[in-house]
């Protein structure tokens, strides 16, 4: 388990985009993992939102390695060509097949298991 935590007093936005940036190189993660880590489970649709206006952020957020629960680049029209996210994403040694990820559970990051959740601590 890693030791890094993210500080969720910022907004949900600057939450998400810290929790992002942590996602290793190779790896993916979902936005439903996101919202959970941050608090809100609910809040998955968020998350995207959130990614959507990341990309002027600095510094940068990864957001090609935010897919959704079943391994779907779904958020790959929001990259600057219909093709970018897959190249992004392959460009670490993710295998893409259909829009998919391949071996979605090997490569699978959850943020709820890997990092430490300062606000939890008492």
């Amino acid at each position: 388990m890693a030791t890094k935590s993210v500080n969720t007093g910022n907004s949900f936005f600057s939450g998400v985009y810290e929790v992002t940036r942590l996602v290793p190189k190779g790896r993916v993660t979902s936005y439903g993992a996101i919202a959970r880590y941050l608090g809100s489970g609910r809040s998955a649709l968020m998350v995207g939102w959130a990614l959507n206006k990341s990309f002027s952020q600095t510094p940068f957020v990864p957001a090609h390695r935010v897919l959704n629960r079943n391994g779907l680049l779904t958020g790959k029209k929001h990259f600057g060509t219909p093709t970018a996210m897959q190249q992004l994403l392959e460009n670490e040694g993710v295998i893409i097949e259909n829009n998919k990820v391949v071996n979605f559970k090997e490569v699978f990051w959850d943020p709820s298991i890997e990092l430490t959740d300062c606000n939890n601590t008492t």
